[in-house]
């Protein structure tokens, strides 16, 4: 159903995957810009795979759904978060499937516009074997859940809060410099690194491009997919508990 519904949006994924594909070519070209500053070398990065990097972000931007959504708030707000209570399937797995039902809609359309404009203007630097891949899409899939999780627990502070603008923006602020959708998580200083990594940040945007681009592979693809389970399982433990307290306190009109 959530494929069935995002892909009735034609002209909005249309728009995105252009809007994504123009940005894909300034950050490519910063990026480029960056690493020939530093001398033509950062952080193993070379203008290729600078670039590469670069368009991978923008490809996987829609997937992962690094801007979030508020419909569960919006629902908690209204009250009409009750009739989700009254479904007989559990709220939070109701909304994950609806999500990955987006997020799988939006790998072609949203996701395929800018690596073809990438390999077109800039070219990309990719694994030649197929196991990159295949780890790479399981790693992509991980990322789509936990920023899923993440995103469910940012709603169920409409429990509390009247208005989420600033929660909201506050979490697409850090997400985006944490997750390596500025610029790659390799790149931050020591202490920023340490931070990030206390965080399920890189594993939303960091972690699917080292496995895809066999940056990481072997025993190291394995060991950054096992960090994405455990913040996946993590987060939607504490978001399971975060939802049972808030819907103790919550009031509906009417009973």
């Amino acid at each position: 159903m959530g494929f069935r519904r995002w892909s009735t949006y034609r002209l909005a994924t249309a728009a995105g995957a252009f809007t994504n594909s123009v940005f894909g070519l300034i950050k490519a070209y910063i990026t480029i810009g960056a690493i020939g500053a530093a001398g033509g070398s950062l952080a193993g990065y070379d203008a290729a795979t600078g670039a590469t990097y670069a368009w991978l972000v923008q490809a996987l931007i829609a997937p992962v759904n690094i801007f979030g959504w508020q419909e569960l708030a919006l629902r908690i707000r209204s009250g009409d978060v009750a009739v989700d209570l009254a479904r007989p399937v559990d709220p939070q797995l109701a909304y994950l499937a609806a999500d990955l039902g987006r997020a799988a809609y939006s790998f072609i359309p949203r996701g395929a516009p800018p690596l073809l404009v990438g390999a077109a203007v800039t070219g990309l630097t990719l694994p030649t074997s197929p196991l990159p891949y295949v780890l790479g899409a399981i790693s992509v899939w991980l990322a789509v859940m936990l920023s899923f999780a993440c995103q469910w627990l940012v709603n169920l502070a409409a429990f509390w809060l009247l208005d989420l603008r600033g929660v909201r923006t506050l979490y697409m602020a850090v997400s985006s410099v944490l997750s390596g959708m500025m610029v790659p998580v390799h790149w931050f200083p020591g202490w920023l690194s340490t931070v990030a990594a206390w965080t399920p940040g890189p594993s939303l945007i960091q972690a699917p491009i080292d496995v895809v681009t066999a940056r990481a592979d072997g025993v190291d693809a394995l060991a950054i997919m096992g960090t994405q389970a455990v913040w996946l399982v993590a987060m939607l433990a504490v978001g399971q508990l975060v939802f049972l307290a808030g819907t103790r306190k919550l009031v509906v009109q009417g009973g």
